[in-house]
């Protein structure tokens, strides 16, 4: 999945407890984490971790695969309300989430 598409899937009204369900997250977690593939590019995959598994590190290795945290689930719902009221399309709105977690976070 592309940070592109999930901006879409909750955007267009996807529920938090279907997306946990559909990839097999679990919703009691204390919080979920955004990670994208190494290296870090727009259209990179990016992968849903539990902090319980992360432990909180930046960088976080599964699969062979290396990922850096972008942000977690907390944050991303409420860029997605606060993008919503502002009346940003999904684009925009994936483009700011990007520069955030690239330059900000």
């Amino acid at each position: 999945m592309k940070l592109k598409e999930l901006v879409s899937y909750f955007k267009n009204g996807g529920s938090f407890e279907q997306f946990c369900e559909t990839h097999s997250l679990d919703q009691e977690s204390e919080v979920i984490e955004i990670y994208m593939e190494k290296p870090l590019s727009f259209d990179q995959n990016i992968a849903f971790f539990e902090i319980e598994k992360t432990e909180g590190n930046i960088e976080y290795t599964s699969d062979d695969i290396d990922y850096s945290n972008l942000f977690d689930f907390y944050y991303f719902l409420d860029a997605i309300e606060e993008s919503n009221s502002k009346k940003l399309s999904t684009e925009q709105t994936t483009e700011l989430l990007y520069d955030y977690a690239i330059h900000d976070a």
